[in-house]
């Protein structure tokens, strides 16, 4: 028997299983059989013993689209005439410079409240920061470091100077009460 007498078959029983015409399958040593077939109850009997069933999923493999983005994720297939848009189209600046700000300014904020830097530095550094002295953060750490390391070199020679100044003053103090002394002893020797 010719297939084409399956054509109401192969309708109802895609109606009954939910699905296209196509994903209908029928058994074909059983044509003559399935063929008498004229009703949903009778499709419905060859569904159950099994003369005609709804064919599996074809797959979509998805292997050669995850080979290519590994590659990608190596650097391949990125050269010039692969590429559809502007540089700034592909990787805008603006999303760059406040990718930027944000892992500066979170540093910042991060060393202020470790009490790192005081509020006087992180004002500056946040300020040099927007003004783009900075290009990344390992700079940012270094220039804090040094500002440091600068901070405390003006200190100590800060507290030597004042404890010269003291040290000074303590000897000039000194000199003058053995001045005054001298003096009193003088005078009192007069009378």
């Amino acid at each position: 028997m010719s297939r084409a007498n399956l054509t109401i078959q192969k309708r109802l029983a895609s109606s009954i299983l939910k699905c296209g015409q196509r994903k209908v399958w029928v058994d074909p040593n059983e044509v003559s059989e399935i063929s008498q077939a004229n009703s949903r109850q009778d499709v419905r009997k060859l569904i159950k013993s099994g003369l005609v069933f709804k064919k599996p999923q074809a797959s979509h493999s998805r292997f050669r689209a995850r080979e290519h983005a590994a590659a990608k994720r190596l650097g391949r297939h990125t050269g010039t005439g692969k590429r559809k848009g502007t540089a700034e189209a592909r990787m805008p600046t603006s999303v760059l410079w406040m990718r930027r700000m944000r892992v500066l300014r979170n540093l910042l904020r991060k060393y202020r409240e470790q009490g790192k830097i005081d509020r006087h530095m992180y004002r500056e550094l946040y300020a040099k920061s927007k003004g783009a002295v900075f290009k990344n953060k390992r700079v940012l750490i270094e220039h804090i470091h040094k500002a440091k390391a600068e901070n405390a070199r003006i200190q100590q020679l800060k507290d030597q100077a004042e404890a010269h100044r003291m040290r000074n003053k303590a000897v000039r103090e000194r000199r003058a009460q053995r001045v005054a002394a001298r003096r009193e002893a003088l005078l009192s020797g007069e009378q």
